[in-house]
């Protein structure tokens, strides 16, 4: 990787691979900021350190052929593949844990999740070693978590968020959304539908949390087939306050379980487009 790099600006997207138009928009983001004469890296690996024990490793969507085509039309220059063995050599003992940002919702949800991601995020920015990485804002909480790992670690490089995309239905675009059939990811859209309640109710002025709250849980009562793991309304601390300020960074959000699909979703408090 290095031998590519040269003096060159480079703009990395970090991918577990299955690349969708959210990915795409991602590298379109990523060769803006390279510039014409940067470089574009996109990486694609399942990380096996980031996945429970009962969680879907062994199923989760591969098509290296797919990805490269999607990646060289999105703008990307360079796709690194490198296998399990490569990244965790025999022997391998070493982890990064990030507290505080990482505990609650998924950290808590899915244990030692985030250190699988802190630990190959570190690991992928440290082969490619750009000026910029960018992440998708779906994955909120990850997003916040490897904020602060570059910050605490000092890694020189800037970590962007770009907003999620989503289908016409409203659906957040993920490689798991391929689990559902077409009738299911409609059904799927009352995560989102749950989410714009809560940015209705906040726009009224409501910032009690549990109020906030309740109006999204209002709207997933009527999905029989939804086995929720949270929805709540944070700050940029990952916190929730009881009553929630202006902060631009407050999020609202969810994840939950429906037809067996583990779904997340997020929106900022303050938008309501």
């Amino acid at each position: 990787m290095r031998a590519h790099l040269r003096d060159r600006r480079v703009a990395f997207v970090p991918t577990m691979g299955y690349l969708h138009e959210g990915h795409a928009t991602l590298i379109r983001a990523a060769r803006a900021e390279a510039g014409p004469d940067g470089l574009v890296v996109v990486s694609v690996f399942v990380n096996p350190m980031q996945f429970g024990p009962t969680e879907d490793l062994s199923r989760y969507p591969r098509d290296l052929d797919r990805d490269l085509r999607i990646a060289a039309q999105a703008g990307a220059d360079l796709l690194f593949h490198p296998d399990v063995a490569t990244m965790y050599p025999q022997g391998y003992s070493t982890s990064v844990t990030v507290t505080g940002v990482s505990d609650g919702l998924d950290g808590a949800a899915r244990p030692g999740h985030f250190t699988g991601v802190a630990t190959v995020v570190l690991k992928l920015l440290n082969l490619v070693q750009p000026d910029v990485a960018l992440f998708g804002e779906k994955d909120w909480q990850q997003l916040a978590v490897v904020r602060r790992m570059v910050r605490d670690l000092n890694v020189p490089v800037i970590i962007q968020g770009v907003p999620t995309v989503r289908a016409a239905s409203g659906l957040a675009l993920s490689s798991r959304n391929t689990y559902l059939t077409a009738a299911q990811q409609d059904r799927a859209t009352i995560l989102s539908r749950a989410l714009r309640a809560v940015q209705a109710t906040y726009a009224t002025g409501e910032r009690r949390a549990h109020a906030l709250e309740a109006a999204g849980h209002a709207v997933l009562a009527q999905e029989p087939e939804l086995t929720l793991d949270y929805l709540t309304v944070v700050g940029g601390d990952m916190q929730t306050p009881e009553i929630m300020d202006n902060d631009p960074m407050n999020r609202v959000l969810v994840a939950a379980r429906l037809f067996g699909v583990r779904l997340i979703d997020n929106m900022p408090l303050g938008e309501t487009r």
